[in-house]
C-alpha cells in the first residue's frame, strides 16, 4: 500500500523500474539492500519490515538457487515438506499430489527452505517453531483424473463432498439420530444458548451459501441472522456484543477480507465459528471453533463443490444449536436428518442433467446476458448462478428476487432475453410456487425465454416455459444444492462453448 512513497524512494536513488507493478518496488529494494549488506536474508529481512498492506513475497538469490525465502503478512502461506524436496505455495492443493506433510507459516514471519531444511522465523530474525500436520486429502483428488476441467470434475464430486460434511456429525446415542458437531460441543452448551444474534461474514460465493445457511439457522435456532460482506463488515462500525456470534465461511481460511472480519470481532469479544475447508488455515486458529467442510482440494478458480459443503455445514450448525436452545421442533429435525439422508442421490440426479443443459448452453452461445430469478432460499441460489456465468463466461448476467422484479428490473425483460427460474417445489411451499408461477407469466408474456428449473412432478410451470430442467423431490431448504448444479454446468458449458479457460477465468 506504500509503494508509492518508495517508489519515489528507489527514482530518487537513479534506480529504474520496468514497469507499473507495485511488487517491483519490492524487487529493487531487495535488490539495492543486497548490495549494501550481502546477504539475501538479512536483506530480505530489512525489505519486508517496511511493506505496508497485504502480501506473500518469495525471493531466490542467483548465487544460491537451492534457497527460496518467503515471508507473509496478511497473506496465505503454506510450506510442504517432502524427501529431499521442499514446497511453498498459498494452498496445500499446490503440493498436495508430492507430500501431505504441511507446515501452516504463521503471521509476520519468513520460511527459509532448501531441497533439505527448512527454517521458520520471525520479521526481527528470531527463530520461530513450527508443527507439522498432515493433509487429509487423497493426491488424487487433486488431479483431473480424466475430466476436460477441474471444473467438471469438481461439479461431479459435489454428492462425496457432501457426504463427507455431514458424516460423523449425525449420531444415535439413545437410539434417537441428532446432529451433533464436536467443534461446537467443545463450546459447551451454556455458551451456544447465551448467543442472542449471529453475524455471518464471508465473500463472493461464500456469501451467498451464507445466505442461504441464514434461513436455516433462524428457522431452527430461531436466533436473528444477518450476512454481511467481510470487506463492508468493518466499516459500518457494526454492534457486537459478547453475546454475539460470527461465523465465517472460507473456502481457503485465509481469505484476507473475512480474517479482517474475524479478528476486529474478535478483538470485540465475540464468539468467532470458521467454516473452512482447508486444514490449518489462518481464519480457523484465529476462531473459537472450525467446523471443517469435507470437499477435499478445489483447483477451479470457480467454486462449485465447496459451495454446497458450505451450506451444508452452515445447515448443520443450524441443526445443532437448535437442539442446544430447544428450539428445534422434533418434525423439523426428522426432516432435516431424511434430507440429507436423500441429498447424495438427489444431486447425482442433478448431476446428470450436464448433457442437457451443454445442449442448451452450446444453442446460447452468443447470448449476452441471462437473468436468474428465484424466491426464498431460491433467491441467493440465483446470485450464485449469474456470479458464475460471470466469472468463467464474461457476459452480463444477474440474480433477483422473483418479487423484485415489478419494483424495477422487469424493465430489462426485451424478446428473447434468457432467464433462468427456480421454482420452489408445489407440494412443500405451495404459496411461493403459484408467486414464482405468476413470475413467469409476467416475463413470458414480455418475450423472455424461460428456463425453468422444477421438481419432478411440477406440471403447473409447462404452458409457461421454453425448456424444462427436471430434479428431484427434495426437502425446500434442501433445493437450492440441487438447484444450483444445472446453473453451475450451463457456465461451465457456455464458458467452454466460446472457447474460454474454463478453471483460470481471467483478471
Amino acid at each position: 500500500e506504500n509503494f508509492a512513497e518508495l517508489r519515489a524512494e528507489l527514482d530518487a536513488d537513479g534506480i529504474e523500474l520496468l514497469s507499473e507493478t507495485d511488487t517491483e518496488v519490492v524487487a529493487a529494494l531487495l535488490g539495492r539492500e543486497i548490495a549494501r549488506m550481502g546477504d539475501l536474508e538479512t536483506a530480505f529481512r530489512a525489505v519486508v519490515k517496511r511493506l505496508h498492506g497485504t502480501f506473500t513475497l518469495l525471493a531466490i538469490h542467483e548465487s544460491a538457487p537451492d534457497t527460496v525465502i518467503a515471508a507473509r503478512h496478511n497473506s496465505p502461506l503454506v510450506v510442504g515438506l517432502g524427501e529431499g524436496e521442499n514446497f511453498l505455495g498459498s494452498d496445500v492443493a499446490a503440493f498436495i499430489e508430492r507430500s501431505r506433510r504441511a507446515v501452516a507459516v504463521e503471521e509476520d514471519n519468513i520460511a527459509i527452505i532448501t531441497p533439505d531444511s527448512v527454517r521458520i522465523t520471525d520479521f526481527a530474525g528470531d527463530p520461530v517453531a513450527f508443527e507439522e500436520y498432515e493433509v487429509a486429502w487423497n493426491a488424487d483428488t487433486a488431479e483431473k483424473g480424466g475430466w476436460p476441467s477441474f471444473m467438471a470434475k469438481e461439479i461431479t464430486e459435489q454428492p462425496e463432498a457432501v457426504a463427507n460434511t455431514v458424516r460423523g456429525r449425525v449420531i444415535e446415542p439413545d437410539g434417537e439420530a441428532r446432529v451433533e458437531i464436536p467443534e461446537l460441543a467443545e463450546l459447551g452448551d451454556d455458551r451456544l444458548r447465551a448467543i442472542d444474534r449471529i453475524v455471518i461474514v464471508a465473500c463472493g460465493t461464500a456469501s451467498y451459501a451464507g445466505q442461504i445457511g441464514a434461513y436455516a439457522i433462524e428457522q431452527w435456532a430461531r436466533i436473528p441472522v444477518e450476512v454481511q460482506l467481510s470487506h463492508e463488515f468493518r466499516y459500518r462500525n457494526p454492534v457486537l456484543t459478547e453475546r454475539t456470534a460470527v461465523i465465517s465461511v472460507s473456502q481457503s481460511g485465509e481469505t484476507m477480507d473475512t480474517l479482517m472480519a474475524v479478528k476486529y470481532a474478535k478483538a470485540r469479544g465475540t464468539l468467532n465459528i470458521s467454516v473452512c475447508n482447508t486444514q490449518s488455515a489462518t481464519i480457523p486458529r484465529e476462531s473459537d471453533a472450525a467446523v471443517y467442510t469435507h470437499a477435499g482440494p478445489e483447483v477451479a478458480v470457480a467454486s462449485t463443490k465447496a459451495f454446497t459443503a458450505q451450506i451444508t455445514a452452515l445447515y448443520l450448525i443450524g441443526l445443532h444449536l437448535g437442539r442446544v436452545r430447544g428450539t428445534l421442533d422434533p418434525a423439523d429435525e426428522s426432516a432435516a436428518l431424511r434430507s440429507f439422508d436423500e441429498l447424495p442421490a438427489a444431486m447425482s440426479a442433478a448431476v446428470a442433467t450436464h448433457e442437457q443443459v451443454a445442449q442448451l448452453a452450446h444453442w446460447m452461445a452468443d447470448t449476452r446476458s441471462v437473468l436468474f430469478l428465484g424466491r426464498h432460499v431460491g433467491y441467493p441460489a440465483a446470485l450464485e448462478g449469474a456470479l458464475k456465468l460471470k466469472e468463467i463466461a464474461y457476459i452480463h448476467a444477474e440474480g433477483f428476487a422473483a418479487g423484485e422484479l415489478k419494483h424495477g428490473p422487469i424493465a430489462l425483460i426485451d424478446h428473447g432475453q434468457p432467464v433462468f427460474v427456480l421454482v420452489p417445489s408445489p407440494r412443500k411451499a405451495p404459496t411461493m410456487h403459484s408467486k414464482v408461477v405468476s413470475n413467469i407469466q409476467e416475463i413470458r408474456a414480455r418475450g423472455a425465454r424461460v428456463i425453468a428449473i422444477v421438481e419432478v412432478g411440477d406440471t403447473a410451470v409447462l404452458p409457461y416455459a421454453d425448456d424444462v430442467i427436471r430434479l428431484p423431490l427434495t426437502d425446500a431448504l434442501f433445493e437450492p444444492l440441487v438447484q444450483i448444479v444445472p446453473l453451475q454446468w450451463f457456465a461451465l458449458e457456455l464458458s467452454t462453448a466460446k472457447g474460454l479457460d474454463v478453471d483460470q477465468p481471467r483478471n
